[in-house]
């Protein structure tokens, strides 16, 4: 048995039972006028059961030393405050319980009105931990790095305002892939493959692969099939477009790009965990109700999602 066996083993090893969390972070959702209330429920019952509790908001909680010491995280919101949360307490190597207040819910592990029985749960350390991959995008611009960001979804690299094709010049580990003329390139997660790539053709990948995905929007060209790559790729997308490019990274505000410009991602340090309360088979028994649905279409009555 090789080395990277003895690995591959020890990675799938049955984990040991986690203890109950004795200090617990709760994450509201400024927008969403339902999450502070809702946190406020949940901190007086984890009160009672004697854990430390502290209340914050998912688009500000920054702050390194707001996470010393935290057991749990719960986020409460929709996929994109579950987005957030992983983002900001995998650094920290904290576990996020989501509370669904959105529409879809895919990150999420519990329903509003399922909270009490699953927090029940995990005090006595009925739960287990799904890890997530997440991507580090680097931006460099004439040779400089500009910038950094972690990722739990995508990074996309495409056209911006004006609405014309752009030219992404494709490199894998070096060498030059493929010349996209298209409305842009997703690189994506395994959890990202459920959102934006699958959207525009890509594969469903199971939630805990470490593999990255490459897709292209709109090609126009014929050779236009998504790639699966190994964790250890290295991707580069190059701007050769004199078109407005943009970089949107988890979908937060757009980075305007110049030509030349090179986008890095490659599998970054950190892991998302998310609390589970569900059978292991959850994703598969779940992920045809989710997606015969098209919750973008349905009446909101609430501005706030």
């Amino acid at each position: 048995m090789s080395a990277q066996d003895v690995v591959h083993v020890t990675a799938h090893a049955p984990e040991l039972p986690f203890a109950p969390p004795r200090r617990v972070r709760l994450l509201h959702t400024p927008r969403l006028s339902a999450s502070l209330a809702l946190a406020d429920q949940i901190a007086r019952r984890l009160s009672e059961w004697r854990v430390e509790v502290s209340v914050g908001s998912v688009e500000d909680d920054h702050d390194a030393g707001l996470w010393a010491g935290v057991d749990m995280a719960v986020a409460l919101g929709g996929d994109g405050t579950m987005l957030r949360a992983g983002c900001l307490t995998a650094p920290h190597g904290v576990p996020v319980l989501g509370v669904n207040l959105g529409r879809l819910g895919f990150l999420a592990e519990v329903q509003p009105e399922e909270w009490p029985g699953v927090l029940a749960r995990v005090m006595v350390s009925d739960y287990w931990l799904e890890h997530r991959t997440m991507l580090r995008v680097a931006l460099e611009r004439g040779g400089a790095l500009l910038q950094t960001t972690d990722v739990l979804n995508e990074v996309f690299v495409g056209r911006g305002l004006t609405g014309k094709t752009v030219r992404i010049e494709a490199y894998i580990d070096g060498g030059l892939f493929l010349k996209y003329v298209a409305d842009g390139v997703i690189v994506a997660t395994a959890t990202g493959s459920t959102a934006y790539a699958m959207a525009a053709g890509g594969p469903i990948l199971p939630p805990e692969l470490r593999n990255i995905l490459m897709v292209a929007v709109s090609p126009h060209m014929i050779i236009d099939r998504p790639v699966v790559m190994d964790e250890g790729t290295v991707v580069e997308l190059r701007v050769a477009s004199e078109h407005h490019t943009i970089l949107s990274a988890d979908g937060r505000d757009p980075i305007d790009l110049m030509a030349d410009d090179r986008v890095r991602v490659q599998v970054g340090p950190y892991v998302a965990r998310f609390v589970r309360v569900q059978p292991r088979s959850y994703f598969y028994q779940t992920l045809l109700a989710r997606m015969v649905r098209n919750p973008a279409a349905e009446l909101d009555t609430n501005p706030n999602r």
